[in-house]
């Protein structure tokens, strides 16, 4: 059965421009739409389920799946990809996956079948044929923070590979040798890709992460909790748990102070994704910050570059590591109290 990627070939187009075609776009040429044409009665092409959800007139409005609307980092997000979109004159409605394949996929087939102009995902595992039909029958879509391999559509998502060297270059100067990773789920780009850079980072020490000292968690609080109490049981614990989100680094808190230990005297904890209360933990959590805000808003404007027929480009935006105390850091210097005389 022919395939979209098929008309565009047999017409010398790009994709965009067969989906523009088979919903009567105006911005298509009279030439191209011609040759369109020809090629879909040529092959013999017929728009599939996903296709025939398409817009025929734009609503200015666009789609949005988060992963979990109850972690601060895609509230952030989601609340980032509603200003930027306001800003160039689009709605968004936004669908909740709570880390869940198939309520993604149903986030994204009712999406679909409302028009919305665009797509903005963050996927929740790399295995949805939902969303690879959906790519391939030309609907204008941007993966932001999270991607599926194979899926060829603009990513708009941070780097965190040098922010975990740092890290991991601040805690072996803190003389800590035994670094363990709560792990974020490894059907996700992002759950396997701090797995790496972690275990590299500390390869560049001469420093191996044990299976033991790799525990899977699932991005939510009770995974880092149940992962952190795995960890203190055993005969040699680690001196550090690098949580590979906020909600697990919250969970392995708990769990710590739990057992009746202290961090950082007892152990140390790390975070990736800063949120806003780790200041007013006691210690305030070391983490991995991500341009959340600056990544909503260059998702938005990549997507709607190809929803008004322009070339939308992938982003890479770099994370940076926060400092604070939950490592063993020193406290930072008090200024001296005057005091008054009389």
């Amino acid at each position: 059965m022919a395939s979209i990627k098929d008309v565009a070939a047999e017409a010398g187009v790009s994709v965009a421009t067969v989906s523009r075609v088979l919903n009567d776009h105006p911005s298509v040429s009279a030439d191209a739409r011609t040759r369109v044409l020809a090629a879909v009665e040529a092959l013999g092409y017929r728009p599939n389920a996903v296709a025939r959800s398409l817009r025929t007139d734009q609503t200015h409005t666009l789609g949005l799946v988060i992963s979990d609307v109850m972690n601060p980092y895609f509230t952030e997000l989601a609340r980032s990809v509603e200003e930027e979109a306001r800003a160039l004159g689009y709605s968004v409605i936004i669908g909740n996956a709570d880390e869940r394949p198939d309520l993604q996929d149903h986030h994204v087939r009712t999406l679909l079948d409302r028009r919305i102009d665009g797509l903005l995902v963050s996927p929740t595992d790399g295995g949805s044929p939902l969303m690879l039909d959906a790519a391939r029958a030309g609907t204008p879509m941007v993966f932001v923070d999270r991607w599926i391999p194979g899926v060829d559509v603009p990513v708009v998502r941070a780097d965190g590979r040098a922010a975990v060297r740092d890290l991991v270059a601040h805690l072996h100067g803190l003389g800590h040798r035994r670094l363990a990773i709560i792990a974020g789920p490894a059907a996700t780009t992002t759950g396997r890709e701090r797995v790496e850079a972690f275990r590299e980072a500390l390869a560049a020490y001469g420093l191996v992460l044990p299976a033991a000292y790799v525990g899977q968690g699932d991005f939510q609080a009770e995974s880092g909790r149940r992962v952190t109490e795995g960890f203190l049981d055993l005969p040699e614990p680690p001196e550090v748990v690098f949580a590979a989100d906020n909600l697990m680094a919250l969970g392995a808190l708990d769990a710590v102070r739990a057992r009746g230990l202290r961090i950082p005297g007892d152990i140390a904890l790390a975070a990736f994704d800063d949120i806003p209360w780790f200041v007013h933990t006691d210690p305030p959590v070391t983490a991995i910050a991500q341009p959340t805000g600056e990544l909503g808003r260059a998702a938005v404007r990549a997507l709607v570059d190809r929803v008004e027929g322009r070339t939308g480009e992938s982003v890479t935006l770099p994370a940076r590591l926060v400092v604070r105390r939950s490592c063993g850091e020193p406290a930072p210097e008090q200024s001296p109290v005057r005091r008054s005389t009389t």
